[in-house]
């Protein structure tokens, strides 16, 4: 019985080490594609979401189509028409004080790390797991909470990474 439950913890510990490898390569693959110097801007046809409710706007390829935004006006969803498992996505809530302080507690410690183009400047946090990878884009400004995100599988990524950074530096805010 002891023998077995060695055996038992030793393929545990190997499994365990095969997948904190397999996850590393993937996240080295991932980093790799994204160094890369291919994307063009000009080369794509863009168009210009904006929203009148919070007053933001950030440019999407204008092959992309839209997805059924929410009633409240908060935001809305592009999909790539080459694969539906691509999107990205335009948001915003005007926060209470209150949810300010609760909300940004646990978090205090993450300085912005990020400027757009227009000179604002926030949090771009980018997670990948072993299904979906998303680049997320957060600027706090006046009481109100922007966000922007782009997100694939994680396996594809890269060949996104350079698209949803252009997208992310594009990110406007109306001057109020």
């Amino acid at each position: 019985m002891a023998t077995a439950n060695k055996i038992c913890s030793l393929g545990r510990r190997i499994y365990r080490f095969a997948a904190s490898v397999s996850a590393f390569i993937a996240l080295l693959v991932i980093i790799w594609g994204c160094t890369a110097n291919d994307f063009n801007a000009g080369a794509i046809a863009w168009k210009t979401y904006s929203n009148s409710r919070y007053g933001f706007e950030f440019p999407y390829p204008s092959n992309w189509t839209s997805s059924a935004g929410p009633a409240n006006g908060d935001g809305i969803a592009f999909i790539s028409p080459q694969n539906k498992t691509v999107e990205i996505r335009g948001w915003a809530s005007q926060q209470l004080l209150n949810s300010i302080v609760t909300e940004q507690e646990p978090v205090k410690n993450i300085k912005p790390n990020f400027q757009t183009a227009q000179g604002v400047s926030g949090v771009l946090v980018v997670e990948v797991d072993q299904r979906v990878a998303s680049m997320t884009l957060t600027l706090t400004q006046d009481q109100v909470k922007y966000c922007w995100q782009g997100r694939s599988k994680s396996q594809e990524f890269q060949d996104y990474y350079r698209l949803f950074y252009y997208i992310a530096q594009q990110y406007r805010i109306s001057k109020s």
